[in-house]
């Protein structure tokens, strides 16, 4: 099996509902007219790989029922992640120390707007702070704190992953699967969903096992199907951060059947998945609305993660350009 025949067969075996928001084109086009004015380094052809890669219609997939106003606050935030996963894993790549300077620098704005923190270069701290407002305006101190331990974990794992490039250590397959929960940036993209519905969950049932055993199940799911889509351009820059070839490694077997182990194992997940999600109690009235947005939009990621991948410029799937960059939120 080919990683294009396995990304489609992926795809019709996907048992969650496709959505996208009515919005995400008309915000796609506002995106390409704002970042111009924001001093990001962008060429026409930059800015063809931007159009092409379609943020907006990635974000529109995950919060199908945000207002206009509030997709284009989510569009610019995962906008901010991809840049930076480039800036971090493409060429020229950060090194280790700037990417732990951007993170800290990124979690000092997130805590106070005001500042200007070494190690976050000014257009992409114009651009944070520009996604960065409106959550912060109306999202309580809790939720805020959540979401900036989201963040952290995610430019830790970036983090990690350079060292790791750095000093040549390929993770084995239980390493890399656990490395990639941080650095697909999955669980920032949950977080958003109580912004996009106005609906945040209290702790105690954030912190439920059950949620968190659902919420992982997720993350898996959309990064192996990444990684299938990456595979052919992590062979030659990732050093061994992608689930094949850490098989590859690990089992000392060929590509394909490397592929096809892969394969099997987001099957599994998928079931299990699904198992899970049909096992989640009531948390009384005044809660369950909030936990339906929540594994919503853990289902959502999976399935706008399929999507979009295969409409995507950013991913080769056959038909389209190679791919630029592999994760993402």
């Amino acid at each position: 099996m080919t990683t294009g025949e396995a990304l489609r067969a992926l795809r019709a075996e996907c048992p969650i509902q496709s959505r996208l928001s009515p919005h995400a084109d008309s915000v796609q086009e506002w995106l390409l007219g704002l970042l111009p004015d924001l001093g990001l380094a962008l060429d026409d052809a930059a800015l063809h790989r931007l159009a092409r890669g379609a943020f907006a219609r990635y974000a529109g997939r995950l919060y199908p029922d945000a207002t206009e106003a509030d997709l284009r606050v989510l569009t610019v935030l995962f906008t901010w992640f991809f840049l930076v996963d480039d800036a971090c894993d493409g060429p020229g790549r950060l090194t280790s120390e700037q990417i732990r300077a951007l993170r800290n620098g990124t979690l000092a704005l997130l805590h106070d707007a005001r500042l200007r923190p070494v190690g976050l270069t000014d257009p992409l701290r114009r651009l944070l702070v520009l996604a960065w407002r409106e959550p912060r305006r109306r999202m309580p101190a809790r939720w805020r704190s959540r979401f900036a331990d989201a963040v952290a974990r995610h430019l830790d794992g970036t983090w990690q992953e350079a060292v790791n490039k750095e000093t040549g250590r390929r993770p084995g397959v239980d390493e890399y699967v656990e490395l990639r929960r941080a650095t697909s940036a999955a669980e920032v993209s949950y977080t958003l969903v109580e912004f996009a519905g106005g609906r945040p969950l209290p702790d105690p049932v954030h912190h439920h096992p059950l949620l968190r055993q659902i919420a992982q199940a997720g993350n898996d799911l959309l990064s192996w199907y990444n990684d299938l889509a990456s595979l052919e351009k992590d062979r030659a820059t990732a050093g061994g951060h992608n689930l094949v070839l850490a098989i590859e490694a690990e089992l000392a077997v060929p590509s394909a059947e490397a592929v096809a182990l892969a394969v099997e194992r987001w099957r599994e997940a998928m079931r299990r998945f699904v198992a899970l999600r049909a096992a989640v109690p009531s948390f009384g009235p005044a809660v369950d609305r909030a936990v339906t947005d929540h594994l919503d939009v853990v289902a959502y990621a999976v399935r706008g993660t399929i999507d979009w991948t295969l409409e995507s410029a950013r991913y080769p799937t056959g038909e389209d350009e190679p791919v630029v960059s592999r994760s993402g939120p």
